[in-house]
């Protein structure tokens, strides 16, 4: 059985086409439509190059100069070969070839001629162990927002429509009666809006080609989805560039054809050794009243992100000067044993009631957390006492690995009245995650975003995240 494209996992031959069953990914058996370039030469001019299906080429070739006006007849044609081995056609017709052809750029479903689409030469070869991984939830996410937005195809029939997902809504979406259009669309509107794709998922309504994918791989798209099927070309090309490739993302399943790693399974066990902690004592003063209890997705903030939470970790807690006010929450509520000391205080309870050796912390307010980022940082804990990373601004405390080996540290600076979180840090051993590192898993770094001001929360509230 081959590999997959593009996986450099050990262990064993890994099967060229993982399904996505609804539960996990599982070997699977598909193989891609084929898909061949054929450079044509007529009269030893270099005419096109002409992306097809392999099957009777010299069909296409015919037509191919029929429809452009070089040959009116079979008689003439003198000769007439095509090497599939090389993917070149050579052709001798009666008469002059012109110096040039003047082509018509089609809607790309039709004449299927090659042209030029810049490389991703100017961009590293992106490496999907690293991020940023994606839920197949994500997939199924993506693609129901694409087919919501598609209102032409609704109403006419017999469009073509692809978008730019960020993980949580469309950030570009375009619609053309030609699957390529609909590529170079998010690419001008990107352009014109500033928008940055590298890291993000393209979602296609259509077949996926060589040329969709070279595009995909020149705007630093990480995911490419299609409800449909790839081209084998396509698969060589995103393997190539480190771009996963997932066809017929439709109920509920999908096609994995290269770089599989960047697929988080829904079966992901939970983190083992570390205890989950919500911060909910800040007195949210700029906000006015408790950021914990905002609205969101149907319920409250602190809701949502303890779902998350649970999700990753066997055990949740929430520090909270107040444990009353979260008696709704179903999880171990703790009160911070140096009261008034923000968020190290918190940071200390939770160490002390831990029943893990490590502990995994988090603000109430950061609607946005990224589970493949926590669990990165878990994975980096081994040697070290704090595992934190960086953002915007500087370390990013309150998304950080703690060990109860700084605990005695911790007490000192307490007791020394200091509140600042990075207070001990030059006390111990810190490892730190560099931007650079992050933003291959969370490419604009939304995991530390909080909502601090009434501003903020409407803002976020008016773009669709409540």
């Amino acid at each position: 059985m081959s590999r997959l494209p593009g996986d450099d996992a050990k262990g064993g031959d890994t099967p060229r086409v993982l399904r996505y069953d609804g539960r996990r990914l599982v070997p699977a058996d598909h193989a891609p439509v084929r898909e061949v370039p054929v450079a044509l030469t007529v009269n030893g001019v270099a005419l096109a190059t002409l992306i097809a299906s392999p099957r009777d080429l010299h069909f296409l070739v015919a037509g191919f100069l029929r429809m452009q006006g070089l040959i009116r007849s079979a008689g003439d044609l003198l000769t007439l070969s095509v090497c599939h081995d090389f993917g070149s056609a050579s052709v001798r017709i009666r008469g002059e070839v012109p110096e040039r052809i003047t082509p018509t750029f089609t809607s790309g479903c039709g004449a299927g001629i090659s042209f030029s689409v810049p490389d991703a030469s100017g961009r590293p070869v992106q490496v999907p162990s690293a991020g940023p991984f994606v839920r197949p939830e994500a997939l199924f996410s993506a693609m129901d927002a694409l087919a919501r937005a598609s209102e032409g195809y609704r109403g006419s029939g017999g469009i073509h429509s692809a978008g730019a997902w960020d993980g949580e809504r469309l950030l570009l979406f375009a619609e053309d009666i030609g699957r390529h259009n609909t590529i170079d669309r998010i690419a001008g509107q990107a352009l014109l809006t500033g928008t940055d794709l590298s890291g993000r998922i393209l979602v296609a309504s259509g077949r996926i080609s060589s040329e969709m994918a070279a595009k995909a791989g020149s705007l630093g798209i990480s995911v490419i989805a299609s409800r449909t099927s790839p081209t084998d070309l396509a698969v060589r090309i995103c393997a190539e560039l480190g771009i996963t490739l997932v066809g017929y993302v439709r109920g509920r399943k999908f096609n994995v054809y290269t770089h599989p790693a960047r697929i988080a399974s829904a079966t992901e066990e939970k983190i083992r050794g570390f205890t989950g902690v919500i911060l909910a004592g800040g007195r949210s003063r700029r906000m006015g009243s408790d950021k914990a209890l905002l609205p969101y997705q149907g319920g409250r903030f602190i809701e949502a992100i303890l779902r998350r939470m649970e999700e990753l970790f066997e055990e949740v807690i929430v520090v909270t000067g107040e444990p009353g006010r979260y008696d709704f929450l179903p999880c171990r509520r703790v009160t911070d044993l140096f009261a008034g000391m923000g968020a190290l205080g918190g940071i200390h309870a939770a160490l002390r009631h831990s029943g893990e050796e490590a502990i995994f912390v988090v603000a109430c307010d950061m609607p946005h957390l990224s589970p493949d980022l926590i669990r990165y940082q878990c994975s980096l804990a081994e040697g070290a006492d704090v595992v934190v990373p960086e953002g915007e601004g500087g370390l990013e405390p309150l998304h950080a690995v703690y060990r109860k080996s700084v605990l005695p540290v911790v007490e000192e600076a307490l007791r020394d009245g200091q509140c600042r979180v990075v207070s001990f840090f030059d006390r111990v051993r810190v490892r730190r995650v560099s931007r650079d590192t992050v933003e291959r898993i969370d490419p604009d770094l939304s995991a530390f975003r909080n909502i601090n001001t009434p501003e903020e929360y409407y803002r976020f509230r008016d773009r669709g995240g409540v």
